[in-house]
């Protein structure tokens, strides 16, 4: 390798690592923000998404770690990330569960402010990582999250208008139970594409290996 693909190797990891750093502190303030406005609000679609948001970072924070490092261990860290996911959409599910049997009404005002705010962060989040180009399992696990996010945030909207509409708090907790299911498809399709790289890794290895 010359030196100015060694250079350009390491300007690319740089960007990398700062891109995933910027998502991360934003997906960190966001669940900040999730976590005090779901109790305060008594939403669990709310706190749902602040799971959510605290699973993306740890993706993030997984993903940072395995930026320039062998195939084999980006596979291993976008696994770790999958089964956190399935792991949190299983949580949620639990508590989704134990509000149906006592809870109270949800604010529906301030479950529409806080999903309008997330929406316009994970654009800024999407536009970052689109700036990296390549097949990086990690940069594809990042991106499910942000898409699922997106999805659950539009969904929250909804389901706050309703909480007015209906003066019910059942709005919310389905909206629960369909933030599980987005979050635990999500863990399953980043394990897909983590079984597709590992795949990819023992078609290209040298024989003998």
């Amino acid at each position: 390798m010359g030196e100015d693909d060694k250079h350009d190797l390491d300007a690319g990891l740089a960007a990398d690592r700062r891109i995933l750093w910027q998502v991360l502190l934003i997906n960190l303030g966001q669940c900040a923000v999730g976590m005090g406005v779901g109790a305060w609000a008594a939403s669990t679609a709310v706190l749902g998404a602040a799971l959510d948001n605290l699973a993306d970072a740890s993706v993030y924070a997984v993903s940072l770690y395995a930026v320039g490092r062998a195939a084999a261990i980006k596979v291993r860290a976008a696994r770790l990330s999958g089964w956190l996911l399935i792991g949190l959409a299983v949580l949620l599910f639990i508590e989704v569960l134990r509000r149906f049997f006592g809870g109270e009404e949800p604010l529906g005002a301030a479950m529409i402010a806080t999903a309008a705010l997330n929406a316009a962060l994970n654009i800024v989040c999407l536009r970052l990582l689109r700036r990296h180009r390549g097949d990086d399992v990690n940069f594809k696990a990042s991106a499910i999250f942000t898409s699922n996010d997106s999805l659950v945030n539009g969904a929250i909207v909804l389901a706050g208008v309703l909480v007015m509409s209906c003066g019910s708090n059942l709005p919310d907790l389905v909206l629960g139970i369909v933030v599980a299911i987005i979050a635990g498809n999500g863990g399953r399709e980043i394990l897909e594409e983590a079984s597709k790289a590992a795949r990819e890794i023992e078609r290209t290895a040298p024989a003998g290996r």
